[in-house]
């Protein structure tokens, strides 16, 4: 393991290193959000507007953190999300998640805009990973990639839909960034003072969308990322979604809602979870935090299906607020790029290691003998805080009876 990546402490620490490490244009592409970052921000505060209501001569000597997410038992309740592109990051791209998930008894989601194909991450371990789509342009290109990630063994199918169009990030035009990454007069200078993350992506394999190399007219990495980018479908409607949960015939699970009325629909559409996302703040912004919508999905569908929390996670902490919230684990994304860029594989382990330890102190310091034994009562929260809508969607029960919630 790198140096950076062998001393960090903190997932803070990890991303300090890849910055370091990574060029600018590559370090704010894993970094940055959209517009004026106003949902990634969001994103953090929200877990700073909670407090721990700590209990006392509680015996925590036993501090379990197992659970169970789309019957798939889970060491501990992270799971290693989706992200796209990574071998800009680090060779092993998307299969250092699916190696440290394995490692660390949880389980990695690989993205279908992954650098690494979905067959090729699938050999890198002995376990099953799980599969997240996007709603491409038609079912023909949908039905082709669901095939790829069924034959490849995936057990899961995590469906995004907040990707309507590309969000705007700003970052990312300001910088120049291409797809692969290039030397121009803009970024020779930066590029070229990372010889060492250079070196790494002129001998490694190319940066391009591994899943599309055989959908789409032979266009170059430029044009496949072009082609990609206009696969995105903005017509597409709840009927896309029941189509979809019927072709895979296995969990799926709907992420990117932010409405307790959205989490209505995707459980009677048949969708086995729920993931509470606004894609970490890289497309609409402007969106509230995503911890801070959880309890109202909870509330409307958490009896029915998996509710699992994505956004903004960096600590230990955010896990252990966000369970006692009532979700069933975690999403994390940047957390395990930012490990990868700073050490490789190992990078991304420490990053889900160090999760696992601040879990852990968390639950003896708060005085909760394990993660089933998180509910609401764990938590305190500033009088201002949360969002509430202007007026009651149409459609939807969310008002609770929950005495633990607040009005």
């Amino acid at each position: 393991m790198r140096r950076g990546a062998a001393r960090a402490r903190t997932i803070e620490d990890l991303r300090r290193a890849a910055r370091r490490r990574l060029p600018r244009m590559v370090f704010d592409f894993v970094d940055g959000g959209a517009e004026d970052e106003v949902t990634l921000t969001e994103n953090r505060r929200a877990f700073s507007d909670l407090a721990f209501r700590a209990r006392v001569l509680v015996d925590v000597a036993e501090r379990p953190q197992a659970t169970t997410l789309l019957g798939r038992p889970l060491a501990l309740p992270v799971v290693l999300g989706p992200a796209g592109l990574v071998r800009m990051a680090g060779r092993a791209g998307e299969a250092a998640a699916a190696v440290a998930a394995e490692r660390c008894g949880t389980v990695s989601v690989v993205s279908s805009g992954s650098s690494v194909s979905l067959a090729d991450v699938a050999a890198a371990v002995g376990e099953p990973q799980w599969f997240q789509l996007y709603p491409w342009g038609d079912r023909r290109t949908v039905r082709a990639l669901m095939g790829k990630a069924r034959d490849a063994g995936y057990e899961a199918m995590v469906v995004t839909v907040d990707v309507p169009v590309v969000g705007l990030r700003e970052r990312d035009l300001r910088n120049g960034l291409t797809v692969p990454p290039r030397v121009n007069p803009r970024t020779g200078a930066d590029v070229l003072s990372r010889p060492r993350w250079l070196a790494e992506l002129l001998t490694g394999p190319g940066v391009t969308f591994a899943n599309f190399t055989d959908l789409v007219p032979r266009t170059g990495t430029s044009g496949l990322a072009a082609m990609t980018a206009g696969l995105l479908n903005p017509g597409h409607t709840w009927a896309d979604l029941e189509w979809m949960v019927a072709e895979w015939g296995g969990p799926v699970m709907l992420k990117g809602v932010m409405t307790g009325e959205d989490a209505r629909r995707a459980a009677d559409l048949g969708c086995a979870a729920v993931a509470v996302s606004n894609h970490g703040g890289r497309q609409a912004d402007g969106l509230p935090g995503a911890l801070d919508v959880l309890e109202e999905v909870v509330d409307e569908v958490g009896r029915d299906v998996e509710v699992v929390l994505d956004g903004g996670v960096r600590r230990g902490t955010d896990v252990v607020k966000a369970l006692a919230l009532g979700a069933r684990a975690c999403l994390i994304g940047r957390p395990w790029v930012f490990g990868l860029a700073a050490g490789g594989v190992e990078g991304s382990v420490r990053a889900v290691e160090i999760l696992r330890e601040e879990i852990d102190r968390t639950l003896a310091l708060i005085g909760r003998p394990g993660v089933a034994s998180l509910d609401r009562s764990a938590l305190s929260a500033r009088p201002t805080r949360g969002w509430r809508p202007l007026a009651e969607p149409a459609g939807c029960a969310c008002r609770s009876t929950d005495p633990h919630r607040r009005s």
